[in-house]
């Protein structure tokens, strides 16, 4: 019978302060508070390049090109932000703009070299 209530009590600990531990939005989601500014959006967007430079998938010379432009632009999904480098120092042209694209919570969606 101890044993019993002990399992029980445990069961319902546990699924009372799971909750607390999960934040409002559940585990693994943003907490973020609102739109961010095209700066912020900038900030985030130049340590992305910096880790696609460190991790090699994107040369060297990244590494220190500041974003040429910031926008918002809607889409099927909503609008985001988008932040536009531009690297002329890569010589194919298809891949010397590099765009990378945001929520405008600020949270993190993709790059790539199109601008879709």
């Amino acid at each position: 019978m101890r044993k019993t209530m002990i399992v029980v009590t445990l069961c319902t600990l546990s699924l009372v302060t799971s909750p607390a531990f999960s934040g409002a939005d559940g585990p693994g989601h943003s907490h973020s508070h609102g739109p961010v500014s095209a700066e912020t959006a900038q900030e985030k967007a130049t340590k992305h390049v910096a880790d696609l430079v460190t991790k090699g998938k994107l040369e060297a010379s990244w590494n220190n090109i500041k974003p040429t432009k910031t926008e918002q632009k809607a889409f099927e999904k909503g609008p985001e932000w988008i932040v536009e480098f531009v690297n002329s120092a890569v010589t194919d042209k298809a891949k010397q703009t590099l765009y990378v694209f945001y929520t405008l919570d600020g949270n993190y969606l993709g790059s790539n070299f199109t601008g879709k």
